[in-house]
């Protein structure tokens, strides 16, 4: 059987730039543990990101807020460019607290000693005079790789919820040479180069994949397996529904204000209603209300009629 007898040297290293030769390897090794290496870097390593943000005088993401230069959409694709550093395992609550005029910066993020931005100099939104401010509060969580939005997951008014990419590896780079030890001269040498966001060190990245890599061949010659028994769900797929704002339905801009000026700020609020009550909304005719009622077919609720 053949054994591993090579190491691993740091040929350069910053806080977010490595470059790694392990050699010797045998042949055709090496294109074994690069791969390998490259996606488990790229898809299993954990990280930190802002997942939820609920902002004051904000229902929802498709909105401005006054005297910031930025509409609410830009500033939570600006909030996605923050790069954290925790190690936590429950999320976490941060806030923005902030008076103009001048530009907010992921620095202005009061976050706890467990915590720590990388990017402080990353602008947010820019208040344009003393009369405008701005108050988040922020949830940090840790994943791994990318986790998109889940149409309706939000169960709070004016909880926006932010798809993130948690993993702290931009990009990974590998390639082989040849090497020669004495007689031999068909060894192999990889060269790894590893970019990460600041957040953890290439060489701390390039650690954890092995460790995971060596998990995971332990499973297949010592299997432990474990039969993990299915979550609870808090609360079921409806009762999240009944949550939603009046414009998360996808409704037009105008039958949305018309009914949230008439009383219905919510689905729940809808629900509750019939349709003979709703066609009674001010600036809400009966096309207006045909609308209303199939988004909410669309959600699997069904108005009664009178």
């Amino acid at each position: 059987m053949l054994k591993s007898n090579f190491k691993t040297t740091a040929l350069a290293e910053t806080k977010d730039f490595g470059k790694f030769e392990i050699t010797p390897l045998e042949p055709g090794f090496a294109h074994t543990l690069g791969n390998a290496l490259r996606r488990i870097l790229l898809s299993s390593l954990s990280g930190a990101a802002v997942t939820k943000v609920v902002i004051e005088g904000v229902t929802h993401q498709f909105t401005t807020l006054s005297g910031m230069k930025e509409d609410v959409v830009e500033f939570i694709l600006n909030l996605k460019q923050v790069r954290l550093s925790y190690n936590g395992q429950e999320p976490i609550q941060v806030k923005i607290s902030a008076v103009g005029p001048g530009k907010i910066k992921a620095g202005d993020i009061k976050v706890p000693a467990n915590v720590k931005v990388v990017n402080k100099d990353l602008v947010l939104a820019n208040l344009s005079d003393k009369k405008s401010k701005l108050n988040a509060q922020l949830e940090i969580s840790t994943g791994y790789g990318y986790l998109p939005v889940k149409k309706g997951a939000s169960n709070k008014l004016g909880e926006i919820i932010l798809d993130a990419s948690f993993s702290p590896v931009v990009r990974v780079n590998y390639h082989v040479e040849t090497d020669r030890v004495g007689q031999r001269i068909d060894l192999d040498k990889l060269i790894l180069e590893i970019y990460t966001d600041g957040s953890l060190k290439p060489s701390e990245a390039l650690s954890q994949s092995a460790q995971i890599l060596i998990d995971s061949f332990t499973q297949i010659v010592n299997p432990t397996f474990e039969k993990k028994e299915p979550e609870k769900e808090e609360k079921s797929e409806n009762n999240e529904t009944m949550e939603l704002s009046v414009e998360e339905l996808d409704l037009p801009t105008r039958i949305a204000n018309a009914l949230r000026k008439g009383g219905y700020a919510t689905v729940k609020d809808l629900d509750q209603s019939t349709i003979k009550e709703i066609s009674q909304v001010k600036n809400l005719g009966s096309k207006s209300v045909d609308i209303v009622i199939n988004q909410l077919k669309d959600k699997g609720i069904k108005i009664k009629k009178s």
